[in-house]
């Protein structure tokens, strides 16, 4: 076996604030590699934060962000980074990433886990550096792909930019149907309301309200939510994260008809890209959608061009990819069930259920 030169060691409390600083310094760092994100996940659904540190000498020279998640057969796996759409390790160092990696790989190996997951920008290297192992082997998924693009440098800008039917759309809403963006932390109880009834609609289990204020208290001013309200009737929203320059819409919901009737999404996503510029921000980052989903088409719809998401996946005791998603066939009769549950009920069994679907 080749001898790293990185001495290589699990995170500690002590760390945190040093973590955070290599983050926020590295041009590869996005909110969800902060040592606030694997907090907030610990707190919320109990799954232990294992963040992997690579040192050279006295320097921090490398981060690989890690929760050990157990899935409902009771099966456990590393990923990096859970609940979140990027994640895997970042290095000042060359090598250290590579190190990391290996050292996780291993972890993953020797403890029996299901796999190792990263949520990866690039794929990773195949295999672990300097071994024979064959127990584990790397797959990387299609599944998923992003959408980000710059700001322009004006608010009035940002409408040239969307496609011309999505604009006369916004222009609709904002000229005719009097919608308007407001911003605040108190909206968070219409944010969880409109995304649990979203999910439940779609078929899905939504995250608990916990989290979100678990977010809210973690991250502090870098969370935003912002609603669309035509006068006091509020027809959707959306929680951000302010992160190195970039807005990250990440969880929204909407009311039942209001795209069809407001297009309240495309103004929605348009008000708050003209938010972000007047802010000083530089990126708008729309998250990560399905391939074959209806938001990724709405995502392109708005001017977005799809990048994918080369998710790479360490197979130990698992044979395949998780395939719990809405791509697979086989969950259409559960989430047809899903759907037809009492609003209440479905977030309960949702809130419980969102543990094992990190």
């Amino acid at each position: 076996m080749t001898r790293s030169r990185f001495e290589i060691r699990t995170a500690v409390p002590a760390d945190f604030e040093a973590i955070d600083a290599f983050v926020l310094a590295h041009p590869g760092g996005t909110v969800f590699h902060r040592p606030h994100w694997g907090r907030a996940v610990s707190h919320q659904f109990g799954h232990p934060q294992q963040d992997l540190l690579a040192f050279d000498g006295e320097t921090l020279a490398g981060l690989l962000p890690l929760s050990l998640c157990r899935g409902f057969s009771g099966g456990r796996a590393l990923i990096s980074v859970p609940y979140g759409v990027y994640g895997g390790g970042l290095e000042v160092h060359t090598g250290a990433a590579r190190a990391l990696q290996d050292r996780a790989q291993a972890q993953a190996e020797k403890q029996g886990l299901r796999r190792l997951e990263l949520r990866c920008r690039q794929a990773p290297e195949e295999g672990i550096q300097g071994t024979q192992s064959v127990a584990s082997s790397i797959e990387v998924s299609d599944l998923y792909c992003g959408f980000r693009h710059r700001l322009p440098e004006q608010a009035d800008e940002v409408l040239g930019t969307i496609p011309k039917k999505a604009r006369a759309d916004v222009r609709r809403a904002r000229e005719k149907l009097g919608l308007v963006l407001d911003q605040g932390h108190w909206y968070l109880p219409d944010l969880v309301r409109l995304f649990q009834a979203n999910k439940q609609a779609l078929g899905s289990p939504a995250l608990p309200a916990g989290w979100f204020a678990r977010l809210l208290e973690d991250l502090g001013p870098a969370v935003k939510i912002h609603v669309v309200r035509q006068g006091s009737l509020i027809l959707s929203a959306v929680m951000s994260f302010i992160y190195a320059g970039e807005l990250h819409a990440y969880y929204s919901g909407s009311l039942p008809g209001a795209d069809r009737e407001y297009k309240v999404s495309s103004f929605m996503y348009c008000a708050l890209q003209e938010w972000a510029v007047e802010r000083g921000l530089l990126v708008f980052d729309f998250g990560r959608s399905r391939k074959d989903s209806g938001a990724a088409d709405f995502k392109r719809r708005q001017g977005f061009e799809a990048r994918d998401l080369p998710y790479a996946y360490f197979l130990v005791k698992d044979r395949a990819l998780p395939s719990l998603n809405p791509s697979n066939p086989k969950t259409a009769p559960l989430r047809r069930l899903w759907t037809q549950l009492p609003a209440g009920l479905a977030v309960h069994m949702g809130s419980m259920a969102s543990r094992f679907l990190p």
